[in-house]
């Protein structure tokens, strides 16, 4: 593995002598414009793999990407290269249709320490939640960034990450499934505990969201990633396009369905992703990922 290979990768170009918060949010910025969340092995017949060198083989060789427990995998590795004190952490990720987070930590994410303050470093969460940049570590305070305004909240050593949402204007609103959570102003993103965990406490949630009949994981297929003013995001046929801030807090969302002869190229064009094996895609769970 080789720390210039992955900057390649991304296209990252700036200095990386100095492991301060400049550099670590370039770098990221960086990664979550080129490296898709994506969950598209799951349906191609692949099983996704907690190895370090799998994980590295896969995004920066063969130019795919990765959820949670891949994206920050390698995210700790590049900054722990370059100098930087990182921690894993567990997270519940909030189902709002349940109105209710798992039982067990569902989500990786990274903890920085950096010039005697805590950041939260998490680039695979993808979607519309996926933060463009470390958050300082902090209760009560709003962290505006591109995709909109962010926060945590601490009540009894949990902390939990919320987005505060913008209104959306969507230029096809027929092709939109409607639902509950879409007049909403506020979503809980996860819950989270400052445990230090070990990489080994995430292979049972690695092999049962890959395989379990109700994991959202199994029932959609999802690739979303970042744009220099938005989002796109494939969900089964859906290919949602997202401006945020379009105009005064206000998103621009434009959706479309993908034909099947379509598929190979949209994923080519919008997510520079190339598959090795027939991707079947899927979408028969009513979560929603916006």
């Amino acid at each position: 593995m080789d720390i210039q290979e992955y900057f390649a990768r991304i296209s990252y170009r700036g200095s990386h002598n100095k492991p301060d918060l400049a550099t670590m949010s370039d770098i990221f910025q960086h990664h979550i414009q080129a490296v898709p969340f994506e969950n598209l092995s799951i349906h191609c017949g692949e099983s996704i793999e907690l190895d370090l060198e799998a994980t590295y083989n896969k995004i920066v060789r063969k130019k795919r990407g990765g959820w949670c427990m891949e994206n920050n995998y390698l995210l700790s590795w590049v900054l722990k290269t370059l100098g930087y004190d990182v921690t894993f952490l567990g997270a519940k990720v909030y189902v709002p249709e349940l109105d209710a987070y798992p039982d067990e930590i569902d989500h990786l994410l990274l903890q920085v320490e950096l010039d005697g303050k805590s950041y939260i470093v998490d680039g695979g969460f993808g979607m519309a939640y996926q933060l463009w940049q470390p958050m300082e570590l902090i209760s009560g305070t709003d962290q505006p960034q591109t995709p909109g305004v962010f926060r945590f909240q601490e009540e009894s050593g949990t902390w939990y990450l919320e987005k505060v949402k913008r209104k959306q204007c969507v230029l096809n609103q027929s092709t939109s499934t409607s639902h509950d959570v879409e007049n909403e102003v506020c979503r809980r993103v996860y819950l989270f505990t400052l445990q230090p965990r070990d990489i080994e406490e995430f292979r049972g949630c690695n092999a049962h969201l890959q395989t379990a009949p109700d994991s959202l994981f199994v029932t959609k297929s999802i690739c979303s990633l970042q744009t220099a003013d938005g989002i796109r995001a494939l969900v089964g046929w859906k290919l949602t396009e997202i401006k945020y801030n379009y105009r005064d807090n206000m998103d621009l969302v434009e959706i479309r369905i993908i034909a099947d002869e379509e598929m190979e190229e949209t994923l080519k064009e919008k997510f520079n992703i190339t598959l090795d094996k027939k991707f079947v895609p899927v979408n028969t769970s009513r979560l929603s990922l916006f």
